[in-house]
């Protein structure tokens, strides 16, 4: 194991990187050895294969058309019953922040813990927000759930999750229902009752087709809440080049089949690898997994010192998230640290 300096493990302590932020990790873990390899997103590490992208597509305005055929293809593939109930972002953020602009401030419940940003925003834009260990008995005008959870796996069935959205409704409130994980196993998915009122389901492109960079998130809504926010977030809201290749993977249901088959084999080669380095698997997705752990912070830094970054939270500090080596090296070098953990 690399030994830390007291005061890099000090402001370990202190500062947690995101999610991604390998020149933080440079910063902290000085000597590690490159490459580095980012198991701290739960980013599906196999893109979708990117298509030739039309040479207008960097040179003029997205089209309406083009958008059109992204929403198109975007209620296809999730399963929604038309595309006026699709608006597109840049990144499912972009969606999270606006959402709580288009509401009068209110209360608002987070089914927690989970991920910050729900809260956050919805705190910013001015509404008293309450973080909830249960969606029920909660009077707040919007319930946000996210399904499967992020970071635990934890998941609601749909009938719930539509029995929820229906208590909202009669409230003229909203169910906020964040499906950034929920394309490896769609079967708890209420995005095929997009339009139902009270519903708002939030879909990330980006990790599950492993192309984080393009940013690209999307709502499904009623037609008049879709409606309200494409009109909030404006003009060309996707850019030509994203718009040609997300319409492009949203309608490969064969690279989408296969990718669910690979994700849930390399999901469960890697929860034997964790089991055998003595690692309690607690939860996670296809995407990510969760380990439990009294030397949490010990293994986060050993992890880090040799040149593998994972991630930790502040409110659990025995928790860890790993997402999915990309190759037979990234495990082979994953489970030589684990071994050296235990050393």
């Amino acid at each position: 194991m690399m030994a830390q300096s007291a005061g890099v493990t000090k402001g370990l302590e202190k500062d947690l990187l995101h999610g991604g932020d390998l020149d933080g990790a440079r910063a902290a873990f000085p000597g590690a050895p490159e490459p580095w390899i980012d198991l701290s997103t739960g980013i599906n590490p196999w893109p979708y294969p990117v298509p030739e992208i039309p040479a207008e597509a960097w040179t003029r305005l997205p089209g309406r058309a083009a958008e059109r055929r992204l929403r198109e293809a975007a209620a296809a593939c999730y399963g929604a019953p038309s595309p006026d109930m699709v608006a597109a972002a840049s990144g499912s953020q972009a969606l999270i922040q606006l959402l709580p602009r288009l509401r009068a401030p209110g209360r608002v419940a987070v089914l927690a813990p989970t991920y910050g940003e729900h809260a956050a925003c919805w705190a910013a834009a001015g509404h008293r927000v309450q973080e909830v260990a249960r969606p029920d008995g909660t009077e707040a005008e919007v319930l946000v759930v996210v399904n499967p959870n992020n970071p635990d796996g934890r998941l609601l069935p749909a009938a719930d999750l539509l029995a929820l959205a229906d208590r909202q409704a009669a409230r003229g409130g909203w169910l906020v229902v964040d499906e950034a994980f929920a394309d490896p196993d769609p079967a708890a998915s209420v995005a095929a009752q997009a339009g139902r009122p009270g519903l708002v389901v939030l879909r990330s492109f980006g990790k599950f087709f492993g192309l984080a960079g393009l940013r690209l998130g999307i709502a499904l809504a009623a037609p008049e809440l879709a409606a309200a926010l494409r009109t909030a977030i404006g003009p060309w809201a996707v850019s030509g080049p994203g718009l040609a290749v997300a319409t492009a993977a949203l309608s490969d249901p064969d690279w989408i089949a296969a990718t669910r088959n690979r994700l849930r084999d390399a999901a469960e080669r890697l929860d034997r690898l964790l089991v055998a380095a003595g690692l309690e698997v607690v939860g996670g997705t296809a995407l990510y997994r969760l380990v439990c752990t009294p030397n949490a912070f010990a293994h986060y830094t050993a992890l880090g010192a040799s040149g593998i970054l994972v991630r930790r939270f502040d409110y659990r500090a025995d928790w860890l998230r790993l997402g999915l080596p990309p190759d037979d090296e990234a495990m082979r070098r994953l489970a030589a640290a684990c071994r050296g953990m235990l050393a």
